[in-house]
Formats: C-alpha cells, structure tokens, sequence
C-alpha cells in the first residue's frame, strides 16, 4: 500500500504557544504522529486535512452535517445521508474512526471522502462518531464514547427534536450497525461486547433501537505473543502501521499496569461463548501486520458459535481504503463497499 507521506513544512501546533523543551523529556512518539512529554503534554501534528462537513461532490448525491452528541465530554458525529432514498427507510451504520485510540479524528478528509462513498454506494445512514482520545483520555473512554452515542439515538429514535428531522425522518432505528476500521473497529467490538455480555443491562436501555451486526476493518487487535505477520512482514518506511506504532499504540491507550493481553486489546483472553454478539462481518488486508490476528480472531468466533465471516483483500495493507490513491487500493475499496452493502441488506 501507499505509505503515509509526511509533509517537512508542517509545524507541530504547540497548546498554549508554548515551547515543547519546557515539557521535558519526550516519552513516547510515533514520528509524525504523536509526541508525549514528560508532563503529559501531548501533540499532534496536522498530517491529514481537517475539513468540514460541507464539501462533498455533487456527483456522490450525499449531505454531510455536524452534531453535538455530548457538549460537556465534547463529543459529536458527522452524519451522512443519501439524497435520493426510493426504498423507504435506510439502515444507520455508526462509524467509529481509526488512528490507534490516540490520533485521528471524524473531521479527516479521508474519513470524510470514505464514508460519503460508502452512504452513497451502500445507501445507507453514517454516524461517524469524534470520540475522546488516548492518553489524555485511555481506555475505556471511547467505548463510554460509544455507548453514549447509541443512548444519544435512542433519545432521537423516541422523541427527536426538529432539528434532527433532515435524517432522523430516513432512519430505520430497528437496523442499526456498528463499524469501524482499526482502532475504531476495535471500539465497535468492544461496545457490541458490553452490550452483549450476561450481565448488561445496557442493551435492554437501548430498545427500541435494533442493533443488527458489526463490522470490523482490520481490527486492531494484540496481545503479549506476537503472531507470524506480526513477527514477519515487513512493513514500508512510514506505513499506516507498524509492529513498533502498534506496541506504542497500546501503551498509550491501555490502563496504567496492562498488557497486551488485556481483554480490551486480546479479545481471545475471554471466553468468547459467554458473550451474546451480533452476526460479524471483519474485513482482513493481505498484507496488513494485524493479518493473521484478524484470521485468528475470526476462527475463534465461529468456534463459540458466533456468526460470523471474512472478507481478505489481497496485495493491500492496513487502512488501505482511507490512506492510499492507488490503482489497487482503490479496485480494492471497491470491493469492500460492495460487501459492506451486501452485509447491511440482508
């Protein structure tokens, strides 16, 4: 896949103007990405545009808007929704982005430009949910984020405002999705697990909503014992993700004291057939690092009596589908909107 290329005139936005040296020492760093200080200042260089929700071709027929879901945890979604819906009501995917639980963010252009092609194609509803960021905010924050957004559209599937009626009179609330790539499919997971679990009386707080399936993008998945791809496939200078970015990743994002075998991060650490979970459809790059533990993890699921399936996409790394232009790439995009459709109409 086309590596991410980083542009030498970016400047790294320091919060409060400040000069980074008076943050001591740098801790942890992914070059380019995200640099930790000493003193828990955190930045983020600007390597993908932020744009808003108004520029979308004519030619997708899709409109875009921005909604506030949480003010005080400052959480919102960006909504998308086909122009021309001639089958009565559409079914809601609610999107969470990827970026390794630390950066990344609903405002990308390549999320923006992504999930206005997927509505289009799979004529579907797309909530594309901003949710709160390692390490300021670690795990479980995003799946909180999550959760709090599925209640956010219980509020809206019972008694909207009419301010939300330009989408809310499309929704069909009885065929809700969860999906995500990466990090944000390992969101999707762990919120469908929650609300799965014997226990939870979550799921049971979000009727009437109908919660119908995930689906998983090249989950971001680990743990301790390193797998073949993990241990043996050898990455592009700068790719989307690296076993070194991962492992960083992970400790940023994971609670003070855990490993990578924390069930947050190894979903094959828990006992599978005690969870009750949607039918699954998770989408495997042939030649992402997370290859053979996407494989694994979806054995594992039809081992506990799980539904589920997997599409692999050949000769394309991770995130392929938001971070590469090329030829490939994009026949392989492709691809995997015609699956996700097939999924969502069933």
């Amino acid at each position: 896949m086309a590596a991410i290329s980083l542009d030498p005139s970016l400047r790294l936005q320091h919060i409060n103007g400040k000069d980074p040296h008076h943050h001591g020492a740098v801790v942890e760093e992914i070059q380019g990405l995200i640099k930790v200080y000493r003193d828990g200042q955190v930045e983020r260089p600007q390597i993908v545009p932020f744009v808003t929700a108004a520029p979308l071709s004519l030619e997708l027929g899709v409109t875009s808007r921005d909604i506030v879901i949480d003010k005080f945890t400052n959480i919102w979604a960006r909504f998308y929704v086909p122009s021309i819906c001639s089958h009565g009501k559409l079914p809601l995917l609610v999107y969470f982005h990827g970026g390794g639980f630390c950066v990344g963010s609903a405002a990308w252009s390549c999320y923006h430009e992504f999930l206005a092609r997927l509505s289009a194609k799979a004529g579907c509803l797309i909530m594309s949910v901003n949710y709160r960021l390692a390490p300021e905010n670690p795990l479980p924050a995003a799946y909180e984020d999550g959760l709090k957004a599925l209640i956010w559209l219980k509020r809206q599937s019972l008694c909207g405002s009419s301010d939300q009626y330009w989408w809310s009179r499309l929704c069909d609330f009885s065929k809700i999705f969860l999906a995500g790539d990466s990090a944000g499919a390992n969101i999707a997971y762990n919120v469908a697990s929650r609300l799965g679990s014997n226990n939870s009386i979550q799921a049971m707080t979000l009727k009437p909503l109908g919660l119908k399936g995930t689906i998983l993008i090249q989950p971001f998945f680990g743990g301790d014992a390193r797998t073949h791809s993990e241990s043996h496939m050898v990455q592009p200078p700068r790719s989307a993700l690296s076993l070194s970015s991962s492992d960083t990743y992970w400790r940023l994002a994971l609670p003070a004291g855990a490993n990578r075998d924390h069930p947050w991060c190894n979903p094959l650490s828990t006992k599978l057939e005690d969870v009750r979970l949607m039918p699954t459809m998770v989408c495997v790059s042939e030649m992402d690092i997370l290859k053979d533990r996407n494989l694994e993890f979806c054995t594992a699921l039809v081992r506990a009596g799980k539904r589920a399936e997997y599409v692999v996409f050949k000769g394309v790394g991770h995130a392929f589908q938001v971070l590469s232009r090329c030829q490939l790439s994009q026949t392989r995009t492709h691809e995997m909107l015609a699956h996700i459709k097939a999924f969502l109409s069933r």
